[in-house]
């Protein structure tokens, strides 16, 4: 259905791209006589079919499973770790590798600049008019206070408690259940009452049943037609944004009255904190913000909570050592203590594992960055406009960088690990994503809660398969065995 779907909204987007297209066909011989002026040729490549370019085969590879064919082969063909390409309607050009990644994470607003498709500002608009870029900016600068470690740190026995919740009431007494909805509803609940306090079971239904449609659309093509994805999830964020706009509507009276705390969670902050020109944000921006962090918070964590159970339901002897590691922690702890910073400073084993897993399946393939000046890379001209994609998932599985790629190996992250800008899952520079440590931590709990409790086996031993439509998720949910252990 997945694949379906997929296809359907791909043909509609062929259609869109003809009807419009001789605005790419000029934008692109602009560029020719850019690269040509500053010296150099265009990075080898082909732009594939008129107008549609090559998003077919990127598009292809990630619901087969393997977005990083798409690079690997590439690379392979030319011979060249930058190549040209034409996607998602764009001329782009393809970096590969770790000094790929490591030039883009580094001239970060000197040669280039985060750049998503112009649909992302239907999905969030800004009462100032700002574009997704500059708000982003703005959010991340709010986010480095709130979610550094020493901040994170008194959350920790919350999410402990939350994780307890999530296990009795989604998997125990239970014989099967099916892994991928139970991670979003476990990471989404986190999100929602870390970042906005609302833990009211009917609030966060009426918060999370539109969630679906709005995290699909964010990649979708932008057509704003009745029953187009794209437009079922600008009528979500709607209806998300109208919940949060009630909910800081409370909060603001709540901080007033001396009911809500100035530190009790994001929303509190960003209600009480001005920029450098001493104006707050207005209600429906914060609504905004709360609403990308809800997304960020949810699915990138629920993928790599989802694999985590796949792949120690695989590898028993992977199993076996997250298990008896979390026994340690446990056995050191009184009946009814919660996990604290020092517990999870405890699980290296655990992490490692978490590392690989999403090393295998990232939760993030890849991300664009636009030129903002003509520069050179590796010989080869960029031009102005041009934009440029970086894989996270190519250089995991590239054989160069990691060894037998596709083995599950979590030896790789022991001592100093992976060399820099090889390991990319939270991107890296002045971008690398600010929830790392959060990340971090409702994972480790995670891991921690299933392992103490379960033993299982997926119910389809060998359906490996899982689909990338934009992050990799199993193609059936990953449908899992319980074997609870004695307590």
């Amino acid at each position: 259905m997945i694949l379906l779907v997929s296809v359907i909204s791909l043909s509609i987007s062929i259609l869109f791209a003809f009807l419009f297209g001789l605005h790419h066909h000029l934008f692109f011989n602009k560029n020719k006589s850019a690269a040509a002026a500053a010296g150099g040729p265009l990075p080898p490549g082909n732009t594939g079919w008129p107008l549609v370019g090559e998003s077919l085969h990127f598009l292809w590879a990630g619901w087969k499973g393997h977005p990083e064919k798409f690079v690997l082969d590439r690379v392979a063909k030319y011979s060249s770790s930058v190549f040209r390409t034409h996607l998602v309607g764009e001329k782009a050009a393809v970096l590969s590798g770790a000094r790929g990644n490591k030039f883009l994470f580094s001239n970060e607003n000197k040669l280039v600049r985060a750049w998503f498709p112009s649909g992302i500002d239907k999905i969030f608009p800004s009462s100032t008019r700002s574009s997704s870029e500059e708000e982003g900016i703005k959010l991340r600068r709010m986010l480095h206070t709130f979610l550094k470690t020493e901040a994170l740190r008194r959350y920790i026995g919350k999410m402990d408690l939350m994780a307890q919740k999530h296990f009795e009431e989604g998997w125990e007494n239970k014989t099967e259940v099916v892994v991928l909805p139970l991670a979003k509803d476990y990471t989404f609940q986190l999100a929602c009452r870390l970042f906005a306090s609302v833990e009211n079971p009917q609030q966060v239904d009426r918060l999370s049943k539109p969630f679906n449609l709005l995290a699909s659309s964010l990649f979708a093509i932008p057509i704003d037609f009745p029953g187009t994805p794209f437009n079922k999830g600008i009528k979500a964020s709607k209806i998300v944004r109208q919940e949060l706009l009630s909910i800081i509507k409370q909060r603001k009276i709540d901080l007033a009255e001396g009911k809500a705390s100035p530190t009790q969670d994001i929303l509190s902050h960003m209600l009480l904190t001005s920029d450098e020109n001493g104006k707050f944000m207005q209600e429906f921006d914060i609504a905004d913000k709360i609403l990308g962090l809800l997304i960020g918070g949810r699915d990138s964590a629920s993928v790599a909570c989802t694999f985590i159970v796949k792949y120690l339901a695989e590898l028993p002897h992977i199993y076996d050592g997250v298990y008896n590691e979390q026994m340690e922690i446990l056995k050191s702890k009184a009946p009814g203590d919660s996990l604290n910073w020092e517990d999870l400073q405890k699980m290296k084993y655990s992490w490692n594992v978490a590392c690989e897993v999403m090393r295998l399946a990232t939760p993030v393939p890849g991300t664009f960055r636009e030129a903002i000046v003509d520069f050179s890379y590796k010989g080869y001209s960029i031009p102005k406009g041009f934009k440029l994609y970086w894989s996270a998932t190519a250089t995991h599985k590239n054989p160069e960088i990691f060894p037998e790629p596709e083995k599950f190996d979590p030896s790789r992250f022991q001592g100093a690990g992976p060399a820099p800008y090889t390991f990319v899952p939270f991107g890296g520079g002045p971008r690398m994503c600010p929830g790392l440590e959060y990340a971090r931590f409702e994972i480790l709990v995670f891991m921690h809660h299933l392992v103490k409790r379960f033993k299982f086996e997926k119910i389809i031993p060998n359906d490996g398969k899982f689909v990338v439509d934009p992050m990799p998720i199993p193609a059936k949910g990953l449908p899992i065995r319980l074997f609870p252990h004695e307590k």
